[in-house]
């Protein structure tokens, strides 16, 4: 297998930039690595996808260089198993608020003598049973794993969480976040950025990679500067959308 470069950016404290992926034709996802974005997150919790849908986007993906992360739909060990075994650079894991629940997402993605992540080389991450059976020690070793913390309950409990090993990135959700303070889509609320700042500082703290989305340039430096390095930039939709709008307006005016 291939080393995950998307990965290795992160331990070299590399700022990456993806977005979250909807459509299922694959041309959209090469696009993507043609712009220039490092990963794309194939998104199985909010859009229309399956998973059969995700392993090709994986392999267009492969094709032009950009890593394809799967977001799962729960914290569920068949879930984050099926996510990795087509061949996908990593797995993003929604609504961690525990301890518990970090532990079970490393055990679910992770081979022994790390974790409980089923066996089968028959599979595109086994290269169809032509890797060899060391390929599990590889596998645990460049498989990226995300979880996702959005909202209050998982705040509180930050400090235990990121001291889960095996975990790479902890991913603010910041409409989550929103949702749960009661005031749902108010994502610049300044009690959201606050959370979020006392947030940022825990995980970096504890030197894992934190994650986060925007929908926008702006907002995307600000993160960055206070040390957030996985950027989510949009959604291909709302990308495709806003083009059209564009392009509308600029001839009617």
């Amino acid at each position: 297998m291939q080393k995950n470069q998307l990965k290795q950016k992160l331990k070299n404290g590399e700022t990456v930039l993806g977005l979250f992926m909807n459509c299922a034709y694959p041309a959209f996802i090469e696009i993507c690595g043609l712009a220039g974005f490092d990963f794309a997150v194939i998104d199985l919790e909010h859009g229309p996808l399956n998973i059969l849908v995700a392993e090709d986007l994986c392999r267009a993906a492969d094709c032009v260089g950009i890593a394809p992360v799967v977001r799962v739909s729960k914290n569920d060990a068949a879930q984050i198993q099926r996510a990795l075994d087509i061949g996908s650079a990593g797995v993003q894991v929604p609504q961690i608020e525990t301890i518990t629940d970090a532990e079970i997402v490393v055990q679910s993605a992770k081979y022994n003598p790390i974790g409980c992540r089923g066996l089968s080389f028959g599979t595109r991450a086994g290269v169809y049973t032509s890797a060899g059976s060391n390929i599990t020690d590889k596998l645990n070793a460049e498989s990226l794993v995300v979880v996702h913390v959005e909202g209050t309950k998982g705040v509180e409990n930050l400090r235990e969480i990121v001291t889960i090993p095996h975990i790479d990135v902890i991913f603010l959700g910041p409409y989550d976040l929103s949702q749960s303070l009661g005031i749902p889509g108010q994502v610049d609320d300044i009690r959201v950025v606050e959370l979020m700042q006392k947030s940022v500082e825990i995980i970096r703290s504890s030197g894992k990679a934190v994650g986060t989305f925007t929908n926008n340039s702006e907002t995307a430096k600000k993160w960055i500067d206070c040390g957030v390095q996985y950027i989510g930039l949009g959604i291909d939709v709302s990308i495709f959308l806003q083009g059209c709008q564009g392009l509308v307006r600029a001839v009617r005016g």
